[in-house]
Parts: C-alpha cells; structure tokens; sequence
C-alpha cells in the first residue's frame, strides 16, 4: 500500500477528516496543510485507519475535537458589542481588498 493511501480509513473517518480540513481553510491554512492537519487529527483521535468492528482497537480520544470546540467564541464573548462588530467591518473591508487575490 503506498504511503499516504486512504483506503484503509473508514466513510466516517474520511468525513471527518474533510470536514476538519474545511474548517483550517476557513481559516485561512493552505490547503495541503490543512488536508494535513485534518488526517493528524484524525489519527489522534481514531489511532489511524482501521475498519469498523465490535471490539477492534481502543475507544476514540476526542479531546482535540472538545479542545476546538471549546476554544471558539470566548474571545468575543469577553468584547463589547461595539468592538465585535468594528472587527466584522474591518474584516469585511480587509476580504473585499484581498478578493483579486481568490483563485490563485
């Protein structure tokens, strides 16, 4: 099996790992370190690719994914109302500036 095959994850693992690489390029990470860091993460919290099975392996670590989830929104829930939405409006200024460079 040559190095960086998939096919040894199952459906739900390949989601997941889609699903977290949409989230880094969200955020403005490259693709291909976004595409790594999603398949990292998986195999964190899974132990890599393996199949579906009653009793195979180790229960998932899910404390990167509570890490995410936990990390998000305290920042702007400690600003004021104020402050939140100068930062959306300079953020919306700085995406209309930057949107010629989209597409590369």
């Amino acid at each position: 099996m040559p190095k960086g095959d998939k096919s040894p994850y199952t459906d739900k693992q390949k989601r997941k790992a889609e699903h977290i690489e949409e989230g880094y390029e969200d955020r403005g990470v490259s693709h291909g370190e976004a595409e790594r860091r999603a398949w990292a993460t998986v195999n964190k919290e899974s132990g890599g690719g393996k199949k579906s099975g009653s009793g195979r392996g180790k229960a998932e670590d899910l404390s990167s994914s509570k890490k995410g989830g936990k990390i998000g929104g305290h920042a702007a829930a400690s600003r004021s109302e104020a402050d939140r939405s100068a930062s959306a409006k300079k953020a919306a200024a700085t995406r209309k500036r930057n949107e010629h460079h989209a597409g590369h």
